[in-house]
């Protein structure tokens, strides 16, 4: 069920469109930071609010890489994985997060704190090899770099 504040959120974003479906992805994004991830109830939730179908809903909320549709860490880094990113050292930087992180690429660490996971671009290919953690956008990397960006959330 849809908080108040998540209802009139939703609501004003809705506004701002010509059809409320237009609405869609900013709906998922505010169930999705009061949650932390949108879960088949939240898919339902903004379906109602919307007037749309579950299965619309759950069409852009799967295909969309910045709406999690499972649990996630306390804290997302997103890998930055075009080709520019490869080009400046992106597998050194890969290497480094999964051996600092202790997981795999895609998955949470067991303290529920990072999860990491790969999207295709950032828009960030001047400062290559980048990342984002939570809205943060982290360019320039090299594995001392990640240490010390990563202790910031820690």
């Amino acid at each position: 069920m849809l908080s108040e504040t998540e209802k009139q959120q939703i609501d004003a974003e809705a506004g701002r469109h010509e059809q409320r479906r237009g609405a869609l992805i900013e709906a998922l994004r505010i169930v999705q930071k009061r949650r932390g991830w949108v879960d088949d109830a939240g898919v339902a939730d903004v379906a109602e609010a919307l007037g749309l179908t579950a299965e619309e809903v759950d069409g852009v909320a799967t295909a969309y890489n910045m709406i999690f549709r499972s649990p996630v860490g306390r804290h997302v880094i997103l890998l930055c994985d075009s080709i520019s990113c490869w080009a400046t050292g992106y597998a050194a930087v890969r290497d480094h997060l999964q051996q600092r992180l202790g997981v795999p690429m895609g998955r949470t660490t067991a303290d529920g704190q990072f999860t990491w996971l790969p999207v295709a671009c950032l828009g960030a290919c001047d400062v290559a090899p980048a990342m984002m953690v939570d809205e943060d956008l982290h360019g320039n990397l090299t594995p001392q770099k990640i240490d010390q960006i990563l202790a910031r959330y820690e």
